[in-house]
């Protein structure tokens, strides 16, 4: 049988076909890999609880109002937000932004609210004990790298996501340092390119030398940047996952017993750099720089928290009270 003849017709169908195709892959591009993941958690959370998408106003409240116990508010909140997304991309109305539903999940936020744990900070001190309890263990592939991973992350106030996903391409080396282009970041979703400068250390603490010394006893020359290295400490193709990052921190903190091993992460590194500058009464431009932030909020908020000892109204008052005692005798 002859194949039916091409028409205009179905060439313009075929071309919509195509354009349909490329717009639902942009959109889908639109939101990072993580954004997806806990997309997909909601909708997964929401649909073994009972309910099925689309859903209408009244199953979403009573769906939050059962999980308030187990669900944190904050988590509520996001799954609301990807329930509400999916309406959004379907063309539906979104029953997330009906009135009854954020008077439910406002009323859960009163009575289940509770402050988020945050990552500890490291201080400079706990970057000494690291660096030199890692001196201390035999020469070995992991060793060095986790000794160019914690000065990297934490001088450089790295988000995990921007630390696993540096390549070997995003470096460029200065007399004065080193320079990291992000390809993307949380802050650079369209892929503009962040930098971070590093600046060259004197003696043994200096993020430059140490990646310098692991790309080159690792021969990488391409690609990731921080990968994983097997039990038999051979480098590994794939680059460190997000929660290797995190494991390896906190196993670098249980072998130095530091009390607080459970609030170690990734995110230490960011707070720990931008508290510990701000005790050292550092230029609020350069912390909120070096850290990559686009909002003072979030920056002013470390400066406050590194500097709550030192810029502290008791203090003062400490003092006068104990002078006061002191004159009496």
């Amino acid at each position: 049988m002859d194949p039916k003849p091409t028409t205009r017709s179905t060439l313009r169908n075929t071309e919509k076909t195509l354009l349909a195709d490329s717009a639902n892959r942009y959109i889908h591009m639109a939101t990072t890999d993580n954004t997806r993941r806990t997309y997909r958690a909601a909708i997964r959370s929401f649909e073994r609880w009972g309910g099925r998408l689309p859903t209408q106003p009244a199953t979403l409240a009573a769906y939050l109002s059962d999980q308030a116990v187990a669900l944190n508010p904050r988590t509520l909140d996001v799954y609301l937000t990807a329930l509400g997304r999916w309406h959004q991309t379907q063309g539906l109305r979104d029953p997330a932004r009906d009135p009854g539903v954020r008077k439910t999940l406002e009323g859960i936020r009163r009575v289940h609210g509770r402050p988020k744990r945050q990552a500890r900070a490291l201080r400079l001190e706990h970057i000494a004990v690291f660096l030199q309890t890692l001196q201390q263990q035999p020469d070995s592939l992991k060793k060095h790298r986790d000794w160019a991973l914690l000065q990297v992350g934490f001088f450089g106030a790295f988000r995990r996501s921007e630390l696993v996903t540096i390549e070997v391409e995003d470096l460029s080396w200065e007399p004065e340092g080193l320079v990291v282009t992000l390809p993307r970041s949380k802050t650079d979703p369209h892929g503009e390119g962040l930098k971070r400068a590093l600046p060259r250390g004197n003696g043994p603490v200096c993020p430059v030398s140490a990646l310098e010394n692991w790309l080159k006893r690792a021969g990488i020359h391409e690609g990731p940047v921080f990968r994983a290295v097997n039990r038999w400490d051979r480098l590994q193709p794939q680059a460190l996952s997000g929660g290797s990052v995190n494991r390896i921190l906190k196993a670098l903190g249980e072998t130095c017993d530091l009390d607080f091993v459970p609030t170690l992460s990734s995110h230490s590194f960011r707070r720990g750099l931008s508290t510990a500058a701000a005790r050292e009464k550092v230029d609020f431009a350069q912390i909120k720089r070096q850290g990559g932030w686009k909002h003072d909020g979030a920056v002013r908020g470390y400066i406050e928290e590194g500097q709550q000892f030192t810029d502290n109204a008791a203090s003062t008052l400490l003092a006068k009270v104990a002078s006061l005692i002191e004159g009496s005798d």
